[in-house]
């Protein structure tokens, strides 16, 4: 991406109300609402999980504004793990550091976790995706990068194991996890 179009794109971006969740894919600015409590809770059980399995020398974030400006993207997972000397770069963390994106589908606006970040993630450097989808039940890990897509996609549904490969390398229980109601 020109990187002049990258940054006029960004400062619009950065000038959007506090209160949402401001991303750029390519030419278009994201915008999404705070989550609900069932979005949230589902995120709490998984955090937790992770939690007991990260890799030393990293910590947990959400809504860190994670960017790739060589793809025009800034992404801001709902939990990703970052290195802890990451505090050392301000503001613009590069997006290929972070070990894994995760996120709560959402149900108004589920085609940019399901096409938008399947298409961005791997573009991005994230070596692994995880989706947890309360409205089909359903957990997906994208796994095995590279450019533009990733090769490996693994689906489970709510209420059985799924496996995290290295470096948090775990089964992730998801018998918890709460579907969205009609």
């Amino acid at each position: 991406m020109n990187p002049q179009h990258y940054r006029l794109l960004e400062e619009a971006r950065r000038s959007l109300p506090d209160g949402y969740k401001v991303e750029l894919s390519g030419d278009i600015i994201v915008m999404q609402t705070s989550p609900s409590s069932i979005h949230q809770l589902n995120l709490a059980i998984v955090q937790r999980q992770f939690e007991a399995h990260c890799p030393p020398g990293y910590f947990p974030t959400g809504n860190s504004d994670l960017s790739s400006p060589e793809v025009g993207s800034v992404r801001n997972p709902d939990l990703t793990y970052l290195p802890e000397d990451i505090i050392e770069l301000g503001r613009e963390i590069p997006a290929d550091l972070a070990l894994i994106a995760v996120e709560i589908a959402s149900p108004s606006n589920p085609d940019n976790d399901w096409s938008g970040k399947v298409r961005d993630y791997p573009r991005m450097g994230f070596p692994l995706y995880l989706i947890v989808d309360p409205r089909q039940k359903t957990v997906t890990l994208f796994s095995e990068p590279n450019r533009d897509r990733y090769h490996t996609r693994t689906e489970r549904e709510f209420g059985e194991n799924l496996r995290i490969p290295a470096p948090f390398d775990f089964e992730l229980d998801l018998t918890r996890l709460v579907p969205y109601r009609d």
